[in-house]
């Protein structure tokens, strides 16, 4: 592996083609510099505030709003103004930063697309460069694409970009700066400034963001500093970035005031991201006497704890004057089965038609084939409105035992066990061969949904509660024996020459690894990420 270097203490191990080179411009990497060196060592602090977190949690201390913050949660005050192409969200769709999907996500008539460089997205070198060069290309109306003898290019109209990097707890691991991996976040998110938040201004735009995985305040006002630092970096005013937080852990749901406070100059709201949610919610409590959820299929936006969180959220964005964006629908058009996608179709369009009824500004969906029964439940509530901020709910009143309210907790069947584990083993080998999102069973799946297989598993095996609507106890002997059966199911379901091309045995291995040893890995993406080019 070569190393080059961009300056002192700035080095670059992956490969840089031709195309490549353009994006490392000395300038565009002295800014990701700048930031790490400014802002690394409060990432790992917060990190490490992360990990004392849970410590306290497994110690039987349960979360609640925080006192020294109270006199701000009643205070009086909002976020600063939206801008125009912000204000009308009624669907948003998402997807990974690949040309062909960026190009039909733009085009697709939602109103914003959410490109992805984490949940969705393989973090490998070439995807995240590449990904990148699509931006890039994008932002200028010039991205075209030639494949399977059709051109893909841009409409006239095309939907608002928003950008999403990585994590806090994400590496790049390419790229050092003074013998220190840089932060993913920091990498995807400087770059894609660097380059195009010029030109988005002048084309009557700006820099927008998701900012995913946050667990508290803090780590929401190091995201506002970094903000601040690049726009003085770049000499584009002061609040002209706006970003969207995505509440998808259960203890940022407990300081949702505070970080649109944090970022109130910044703040384009918040989005209920519901499947990271989950997850979070099986991996803070996995170890708390008495905790268990049921089959992955029975925790919906409806069950007590996930109702109260989406309520608290819009009431939340609503007083701030902030967007209120709905989470994603996974499910997915059905080809060949008329029964099934209408089945799949009612689903989407209920979950939208709940999201807007309840004062919800848009919702995401996964497919550009569901974007026109998504806008339709919006526009049947908002009319010609862009959104409906001016709906407040003064009814809902949650609690902090509201949001800990985590039922069903059965039923736990063998067929739901056994979903989780192909669905695991599926998603887990796609990802190793550089695609992030994917279809499975008619859902699509990225790395949340993927989470939450693998946890429910581990945590079933643990817990006293995991046991099987038959009155069998889940242990991992029964895991590791159901392994080599779903194994062949997916060879049989896709064929000989895809099973040896995907690495679905060694994703089985994998699988089997993360839900049955004795240590749970906190994403399952950082071990795996190491496996990567």
């Amino acid at each position: 592996m070569s190393t080059q270097t961009f300056g002192p203490g700035i080095e670059v191990t992956g490969a840089i083609t031709p195309e490549f080179a353009k994006i490392f411009a000395p300038d565009a990497l002295a800014l990701v510099a700048k930031l790490h060196r400014a802002c690394n060592a409060r990432r790992r602090e917060m990190l490490a505030h992360r990990a004392a977190r849970q410590l306290e949690l497994d110690a039987g201390k349960l979360p609640d709003f925080l006192p020294e913050t109270r006199a701000l949660r009643e205070g009086d005050w909002s976020i600063a103004p939206i801008p125009k192409d912000l204000q009308c969200r009624r669907v948003e769709i998402t997807g990974p930063v690949e040309r062909k999907m960026i190009i039909n996500a733009l085009n697709s008539g939602a109103d914003a697309y959410m490109t992805d460089f984490e949940d969705s997205n393989t973090p490998n070198w070439m995807n995240q460069v590449q990904g990148q060069i699509n931006l890039i290309d994008a932002v200028r109306r010039d991205i075209s694409l030639e494949q399977g003898g059709k051109t893909y290019r841009l409409n006239e109209r095309v939907a608002t970009l928003l950008v999403r990097p990585r994590g806090w707890h994400l590496d790049e691991k390419h790229v050092t700066i003074d013998g220190e991996r840089v932060s993913g976040g920091i990498f995807d998110f400087a770059l894609f400034m660097f380059h195009n938040a010029r030109e988005l201004i002048e084309r009557g735009s700006g820099p927008y963001f998701y900012l995913p995985k946050m667990e508290s305040h803090l780590e929401a006002r190091l995201w506002n500093d970094i903000f601040v630092i690049t726009q003085k970096e770049l000499g584009i005013p002061q609040g002209t970035i706006k970003a969207t937080v995505l509440i998808e852990t259960v203890l940022a749901a407990f300081e949702m005031d505070e970080i649109l406070y944090e970022l109130r100059e910044h703040s384009a709201g918040l989005n209920a991201g519901r499947w990271d949610y989950i997850f979070s919610c099986i991996k803070k409590f996995k170890n708390k006497p008495g905790f268990c959820l049921a089959n992955r299929g029975q925790i919906t936006m409806t069950v007590p704890f996930m109702r109260a969180y989406a309520l608290l959220l819009l009431k939340t964005c609503h007083k701030r004057r902030a967007p209120a964006i709905g989470g994603m629908a996974a499910l997915i058009p059905i080809k060949n089965d008329a029964a099934a996608n209408e089945k799949a179709l009612a689903g989407v369009r209920s979950d939208k038609a709940r999201d807007a009824s309840d004062g919800y500004d848009g919702g995401w969906v996964a497919h550009p084939g569901l974007v026109p029964i998504a806008m339709e439940e919006f526009v049947k509530v908002l009319g010609d409105r862009p959104n409906q901020i001016d709906k407040q709910r003064p009814d809902v009143q949650v609690g902090a035992t509201d949001l800990l309210n985590f039922q069903p907790e059965q039923p736990i069947t063998e067929a739901g066990v056994r979903l989780n584990i192909d669905v695991g083993i599926q998603y887990l080998g796609s990802w190793l061969a550089g695609n992030g999102c994917v279809p499975i069973h008619n859902l699509m799946e990225d790395a949340a949904t993927a989470e939450i297989s693998r946890s429910q598993v581990w945590q079933w095996i643990r817990s006293d509660k995991g046991r099987l609507d038959d009155g069998r106890k889940l242990t991992a002997e029964m895991v590791r024996g159901m392994i080599p059966g779903i194994l062949e199911d997916i060879r049989k379901e896709h064929g000989d020459e895809n099973f040896q091309r995907i690495p679905y045995t060694r994703a089985a291995e994998i699988f089997q690894e993360m839900s049955t040893s004795e240590q749970f890995a906190e994403f399952l993406t950082l071990p795996l990420y190491e496996r990567l080019d």
